[in-house]
């Protein structure tokens, strides 16, 4: 009796017990772009800011004025899954908000980015 019915068959159970995956998460809230809209450098003030758009996700001091950042993390990750070896490429973009406040509490300057719109799965873990 040849062996190939029995390689045969643990090539099919290798086959059948792989799988795939596919994962989504996200940290924080989505930056709303209306408010950032209606922050004016020279004018809004802090408590305005904190009212358009809730408390800081960090607080951070710089020579004398406050630095606010709102911040929302996107990450999508595709898995392949075999008994011996896993491959899985995991994509993470950021939107993020920095809003300078003054001595005197005033809006100094707005920096903002908003990069998890185009966010793609990309299932094969090897380059483009």
């Amino acid at each position: 009796m040849k062996p190939t019915g029995g390689l045969s068959l643990l090539f099919l159970l290798v086959v059948l017990i792989q799988g795939c995956a596919f994962s989504r998460g996200t940290l924080g809230d989505e930056i709303n772009a209306e408010a950032i809209t209606a922050l004016q450098k020279g004018e809004t003030t802090k408590d305005e800011v904190i009212h358009l758009l809730g408390a800081p996700d960090r607080l951070v001091q710089l020579n004398g004025r406050d630095v606010f950042q709102y911040y929302r993390y996107d990450a999508k990750a595709g898995s392949l899954l075999l008994i011996v070896l896993n491959f899985t490429r995991l994509s993470i973009k950021s939107d993020d908000l920095f809003v300078v406040l003054n001595q005197n509490g005033i809006v100094e300057d707005v920096i903002s980015s908003k990069r998890t719109a185009s966010m793609k799965f990309r299932f094969w873990p090897f380059g483009d």
